[in-house]
């Protein structure tokens, strides 16, 4: 059942890399082309030789971009397949289709929007060549701490499900997680690389981009697949097989 449900899940994850790919194409590389038309105009403006361009943007946007999107989702979808294998069952009474979406928001809100919201995507031409290190070793720090509060809320919630009644225990989990996230964040350094002409227009442009990228993809993974593991687990319960992974 988890090997259906794995490939059901890639499936719906190339789907949706399908529909952010067409949204990056349309609203993201044009952002992108701004700012390397800034950065050359900087680097001219200073005297410096301009860098060999190894891929042509040509290529970039198109091939390149497609690839990389369309890798990630499949594997997007694939991680999120095997997560709601485990937690289907010990979300409540949440059917597939409901355990989906409330994975995909947990997913988006801890790994995209609180790290993003700490330490946001930027164009080219914003950020330091020699800090791309430092930058996203901390990236990936919140990214983690973010997940395991996440995961500690979710406990939080289910441990005072029975006790304060289901609105409350989400309630005070949903606190608990912000109050950790803005501790943590607080703690953490903040960055601060974008040139004094940069656009700031460009750059709300370009993050939103990126967010809205982010958006479509966990969006359809968590309502695609909602779809597809109720069939498919409903099929299952018809032939007898186990419909839930979870133990009491």
């Amino acid at each position: 059942m988890v090997g259906k449900l794995l490939l059901r899940g890639m499936i719906v994850g190339l789907i949706a890399g399908l529909f952010a790919f067409a949204f990056a194409r349309v609203y993201g590389e044009p952002q992108v082309d701004r700012a390397i038309a800034f950065e050359e105009q900087t680097a001219q403006a200073a005297g410096d030789a301009p860098e060999p361009e190894l891929v042509s943007r040509s290529t970039q946007a198109g091939i390149g971009l497609a690839t990389g999107v369309l890798v990630y989702g499949a594997a997007l979808g694939g991680l999120f397949a095997l997560v709601f294998s485990f937690a289907y069952g010990r979300l409540g009474s949440l059917g597939p289709r409901g355990t989906s979406a409330l994975l995909a928001l947990l997913g988006f809100l801890s790994l995209i929007v609180v790290p993003g919201l700490k330490y946001p995507a930027n164009p080219p031409a914003v950020g330091d060549p020699d800090t791309i290190a430092y930058r996203t070793e901390l990236f990936f720090i919140t990214i983690v701490l973010s997940l395991a509060a996440m995961v500690l809320a979710v406990g939080l919630a289910r441990r005072l499900w029975n006790r304060l009644g289901a609105w409350n225990a989400v309630i005070v989990a949903g606190l608990a997680f912000l109050a950790a996230m803005a501790i943590v964040t607080s703690a953490l350094p903040a960055i601060n690389e974008v040139p004094e002409q940069f656009s700031a227009a460009l750059l709300w442009q370009f993050r939103t981009g990126s967010l809205g990228i982010q958006l479509i993809l966990w969006t359809c993974i968590g309502l695609g697949f909602g779809a597809l593991a109720e069939r498919e687990l409903a099929a299952a319960t018809r032939t007898g097989l186990p419909g839930s992974f979870a133990t009491s």
